[in-house]
């Protein structure tokens, strides 16, 4: 998955690094002329955050201290009042932030001393910079603390001390800020849980180093522009020409699930979709589904059956796309039927919720395919994938996203706020969230058939991914936007899909 126009560049800090001395060595930026700028943005970010009062600006020995230093230098020239706190003597700091603690104006740095931090009105966490990994030491640990004691508003420079920039895991202490200044490019952790939670408002700072540096970002933020190309309806098309789709799944007490993502299919652009379901449950769909397909499965009491293979295969015989799981339910049958299914559909497939868990242990099976997989696990059926504790899941979710795409050599897209879409290559794009309303049940189905039907189109996986997680965000934020998230069912979203998706075809 080679970065698209689409896809915003988040470098990790091994290539900031890079890029920065890239501009030093080779475009004639000077070092301090960079830290100049990336403290300008700073103090601009805590002027706007904390419009009046005390700012206490604390300092560790990197970079990042020099940063705090212009900030605070800046500020103070505004005619703020700006304390420093530094808890490293001068001669432990950078060269670079050494020279910029000596243009600090008026009193100078001072030890630090956390009863200081009592009558701020905002405090800047210029502790640890993005090339910080691991959990913090004393005393930046105990200071991290601090900062989260307060009750100022906190602004972190480039990343919130304690947050690894490249990953947003978090092992240790880590500073809750309001906002982040962010230097040249947003860092994969400030869009990345549990870092991003500690992010607050993140505001990109151009510091002039111009375009063409060497290297690029193995993650990008996924922007509006990934659905400016998909395939739109003409004069020409027809129903089987905007996309085919088979949805296999449901089971007693979960035709909800199937019957959702068909529903989200047609609404993503699908003209033509059919639900191979258990034959039992038939009266249940066909009263849902008018403009739907219908193929009976074998079943034994509302669960499908092993049996059910051949006709399961009939069904996706002209099939552009096929999504497998939704409700098909945790039954030896159904286990058996998906596991027998997913090395013989010879379209791209999407294999969503009980049929993620019928995988189970079986992980590797998937490399056999021929055609395109999409996995859209949440941190709970990635764990079961992966053999892991979802907790696990939840502390280093960019790591076992790229793990069980590498194992599976497939799309793995892990749900969540900060939805991530893995390749196998190791590259990664990244949800920019906000729409808290598609916190609700049935809204991953949604997702699993917008992904069908744009994979029926015949984009490249990556980018009918990309686009299916960009549509449903945007279908989140449209169906709350009436009333607020909290009363948002699936069935909204589903209804906003084309209003999401007409967004993008300007």
């Amino acid at each position: 998955m080679s970065r698209p126009h689409w896809l915003e560049p988040l470098p990790d800090a091994p290539l900031m690094r890079a890029t920065d001395e890239w501009a030093i060595q080779n475009q004639g930026i000077a070092s301090l002329e960079l830290m100049e700028r990336a403290g300008e943005g700073l103090a601009r970010v805590v002027a706007e955050q904390v419009p009046a009062g005390r700012i206490v600006v604390v300092c560790g020995k990197g970079n990042n201290a020099g940063d705090g230093f212009v900030a605070a230098r800046l500020l103070r020239l505004a005619g703020r009042e700006v304390e420093v706190l530094a808890l490293w003597p001068a001669q432990w700091l950078s060269d670079d932030a050494r020279a910029m603690l000596a243009r600090l104006p008026g009193a100078p740095a001072v030890d630090y001393d956390p009863a200081l931090l009592a009558k701020a009105h905002g405090i800047v966490d210029a502790l640890l910079g993005t090339g910080s990994t691991g959990a913090p030491k004393e005393p930046v640990a105990a200071a991290i603390e601090d900062l989260n004691g307060a009750r100022a508003k906190v602004v972190a420079a480039d990343i919130p001390s304690g947050v690894d920039a490249g990953t947003g895991e978090v092992p240790g202490a880590a500073v809750r800020a309001a906002a982040t200044a962010t230097f040249h490019r947003a860092k994969p952790g400030l869009w990345i849980a549990p870092g991003k939670a500690l992010a607050g408002a993140v505001s990109v700072i151009d510091i002039g180093i111009p375009r063409g540096a060497p290297g690029e970002a193995d993650a990008g933020l996924i922007a509006a522009g990934v659905l400016r190309a998909l395939p739109r309806r003409g004069a020409e098309s027809s129903k089987f020409s905007s996309g085919n789709v088979v949805i296999i799944g449901g089971s007693r007490g979960l035709s909800g699930a199937p019957s959702m993502s068909a529903l989200a299919a047609m609404r993503a652009g699908a003209g033509y979709v059919t639900v191979a379901a258990p034959a039992s449950l038939e009266v249940a769909f066909a009263a849902r589904l008018l403009e739907v397909m219908l193929v009976g499965l074998p079943d034994d009491d509302g669960a499908v059956t092993a049996e059910a293979l051949e006709s399961a295969l009939a069904a996706v015989a002209r099939a552009d796309a096929v999504v497998l799981g939704p409700g098909i339910g945790r039954s030896e049958g159904a286990r058996d039927l998906v596991r027998g299914l997913v090395g013989r559909i010879d379209v791209p497939l999407v294999i969503d919720a009980d049929g993620l868990n019928a995988l189970a242990g079986g992980l590797d099976e998937l490399r056999r395919r021929r055609w395109p997989t999409v996995l859209t696990p949440h941190a709970g059926e990635l764990g079961r994938l992966l053999d892991v504790d979802s907790a696990e899941v939840g502390r280093a979710r960019l790591r076992h996203a790229r793990a069980a795409a590498l194992r599976a050599h497939a799309l793995v897209v892990l749900k969540g706020d900060d939805t991530i879409v893995a390749a196998p290559s190791g590259r990664v794009a990244i949800s920019p969230g906000g729409a808290p309303a598609l916190a609700t049940a049935g809204t991953g189905d949604v997702l699993a058939g917008v992904a069908g039907a744009l994979l029926a189109k015949r984009l490249s996986p990556a980018h009918a991914v990309c686009a299916a997680v960009y549509a449903h965000l945007r279908a989140g934020r449209l169906a709350a936007a009436p009333h607020g998230p909290d009363g948002v069912i699936a069935s909204d979203v589903i209804a906003a899909l084309p209003a999401a998706l007409a967004a993008g075809s300007g």
